[in-house]
């Protein structure tokens, strides 16, 4: 079979492909599902499929971490694809068709064993408070096999989700991911994705920004734990020069661009009305690595993080809802 060949891309990422369901609902029926409110739990696929049944009208947006990443990307006119498994059903039908409508390269072929693609199940109260429950499902089977090396290649950088460490095969594809990558000419970029992850994978994770990883982003309090400290700038000065670039958002402080030269503050986007942070941190990355691949200062990537996490915290939802090269303008 002849190799396949991709055009350039900017930017391949690599992480748990997930559905989220959206469900506006009461404190009284969160009560009565046996739901701790403000919560997040990871569930069995029977239990998916039982709350699931018991929830009202549901609306169904494509998540995971890396996937809004590189729908941000493509938001602001980039060229992205991405490798996540999930299942043949109703729900990675609807995964594979909000991609690949952004014009996103996504070849992973599906999971054919009785695993249902990943989803998190979310019960949004008149408050704004979410419940969340993550069924991971499919999104846990990616192995080596799923990646594609041509399309590693082709692109300038490949984006890693430091969610998908768990599963020894999935951490496997990650270390084969970062081989392919540095074998070529393409860059590799790790989220720490949350504090869980990094109590989980620490010794892990630093292995693989020493050997692998050329940006690194993190926000402040995932970058103290990585670097066992209370104090962000012990935790920068620890982890400065361990890749080219750190990245670390700081909430409504902005965010803070470290190279072994130069430290760049960029002041937080202003928003009228912060209605729900999830994938804040997902965006910001997004519009780095846009403004990165196009060859921007690091200052003016930064700005463009803070132009998606502002979009993406204005609303329900952790992608996109206006075109983000338009606010960028």
């Amino acid at each position: 079979m002849p190799e396949k060949i991709f055009e350039k891309i900017d930017v391949v990422g690599i992480g748990n492909a997930l559905v989220d369901v959206l469900v506006h609902t009461d404190d009284a029926a969160v009560a009565a599902l046996g739901l701790t409110k403000g919560t997040m739990q990871l569930i069995s696929q029977a239990e998916m499929e039982k709350l699931y049944a018991h929830i009202g009208p549901a609306t169904e947006m494509s998540g995971g971490s890396a996937a809004n990443t590189i729908a941000g990307i493509a938001s602001f006119g980039g060229s992205a694809a991405y490798i996540g498994k999930v299942a043949n059903d109703q729900l990675g039908k609807v995964f594979r068709h909000d991609i690949t409508a952004q014009g996103i390269t996504f070849n992973t072929a599906p999971h054919m064993d009785n695993l249902a693609t990943g989803c998190c199940i979310v019960l949004v109260t008149p408050d704004g408070e979410r419940t969340m429950n993550t069924f991971l499902g499919a999104s846990n089977a990616l192995t080596t096999a799923d990646l594609d090396a041509a399309l590693i290649g082709a692109a300038q950088y490949i984006y890693l989700e430091g969610y998908l460490f768990d599963p020894p095969e999935a951490k496997k594809a990650f270390y084969a991911a970062a081989e392919t990558a540095k074998a070529g000419s393409t860059k590799v970029a790790l989220t720490l994705s949350d504090l869980f992850c990094v109590g989980r994978h620490r010794d892990d994770f630093q292995k693989l920004i020493t050997t692998h990883v050329d940006l690194l982003f993190a926000n402040e309090q995932e970058l103290c734990a990585q670097y066992q400290t209370d104090n962000l700038d012990a935790a920068i000065a620890a982890a400065r020069g361990h890749c080219d670039i750190l990245a670390v958002t700081c909430s409504a402080a902005g965010a803070i661009i470290i190279t072994p030269d130069e430290i760049i503050k960029v002041p937080a986007e202003p928003v009228a009305r912060v209605v729900d942070t999830t994938g804040a941190g997902d965006l910001f990355a997004g519009g780095f690595l846009y403004g990165l691949t196009q060859g921007l200062p690091l200052a003016e990537c930064g700005r463009l993080g803070t132009v998606a996490a502002a979009e993406i915290i204005s609303h329900i939802g952790a992608r996109p809802q206006q075109p983000l090269a338009k606010l960028a303008a």
